[in-house]
């Protein structure tokens, strides 16, 4: 299974992402939809897709997430992610823009929490640190 576009709406593409740092970095993440090959394949849009810091999508954000699937073994989990671009945002020679960085909300019951990732190679070594308090 691959990577598609989606045609009508702009997004990355596979040459944005040759030869490079920057990861196909799931925004829904595929192992949270890996019940049936319908689901799974629906997380292989670019439109689910952004550039991420492959360090940053294969460390303490992927654990942030195991996180997410162990918090919806109790209950309803609630995720929003928002890029941050700005006036400064890195563009690659293929177009795409890179986002600055990355919030993400996560919601259980009556608890909020807000992490910030800057789209780098992490300096600290666990998500809890991302947190904003």
């Amino acid at each position: 299974m691959d990577f598609y576009t989606v045609p009508g709406i702009v997004t990355s593409d596979a040459n944005d992402y040759v030869a490079n740092v920057w990861d196909k970095g799931h925004c829904a993440p595929a192992a949270d939809f890996n019940c049936t090959r319908e689901m799974l394949l629906k997380t292989l849009s670019y439109v689910n897709c952004v550039l991420q810091h492959e360090r940053l999508n294969r460390g303490v954000w992927r654990m942030l997430e195991v996180r997410e699937r162990d918090l919806a073994k109790q209950g309803k989990v609630f995720v929003e992610i928002r890029m941050v671009y700005s006036p400064r945002s890195q563009k690659l020679p293929t177009g795409a823009t890179i986002p600055d960085g990355f919030f993400k909300t996560i919601k259980v019951a009556n608890t909020t929490e807000v992490y910030y990732f800057p789209n780098i190679t992490p300096t600290l070594s666990s998500f809890t640190h991302y947190k904003i308090k």
